[in-house]
């Protein structure tokens, strides 16, 4: 998304301003925002209960998301999203633990990951190098590693 995307809100985190996008009542994007980004309020309830969802995520790392989500990626991407999912709070798994689950290779586990639409909910950041943190939201360094690595710690992950 770019700088003409329309969110119905922007809210602070603990990682940086975060753009909530909702359609047909569900959670379908959130957008990693720079710095300097206005926040903006919501006073619509689908978008209401996404930013207090994600506030008692950020207060209580054990928070469960219970929110209708309308994730668009291709097929073999909504897999490794379902994955994903899967794994509990305080674990990472490894790309090549998910793609040997999905009978593929970890470089399209990556790329799905990185092509997450709905990061924090749809856990991406608990997955790995086998090696290391590996990268996060297409990085292997800067701003969106650190806030992978915000993320781990929060959850109580140490690499």
């Amino acid at each position: 998304m770019n700088a003409t995307t329309s969110y119905q809100a922007i809210i602070a985190s603990p990682i940086g301003p975060l753009g909530i996008v909702i359609e047909d009542g569900a959670l379908y994007r959130i957008n990693f925002l720079s710095d300097e980004t206005t926040l903006q309020a919501t006073d619509d309830e689908p978008t209401a209960q996404v930013v207090a969802q994600l506030q008692h995520y950020f207060k209580q790392a054990d928070w469960h998301f219970s929110l209708p989500l309308q994730p668009v990626g291709t097929a073999f991407q909504q897999k490794v999203w379902q994955q994903l999912q899967q794994i509990p709070l305080g674990e990472v798994r490894t790309y090549g633990e998910i793609a040997w689950t999905l009978g593929s290779g970890p470089r399209a586990v990556g790329n799905a990951c990185r092509n997450n639409p709905l990061p924090l909910v749809v856990p991406c950041h608990r997955v790995v190098a086998a090696n290391g943190p590996g990268g996060f939201a297409g990085q292997t360094q800067g701003r969106n590693l650190s806030i992978k690595g915000w993320l781990l710690a929060h959850e109580g992950v140490t690499l």
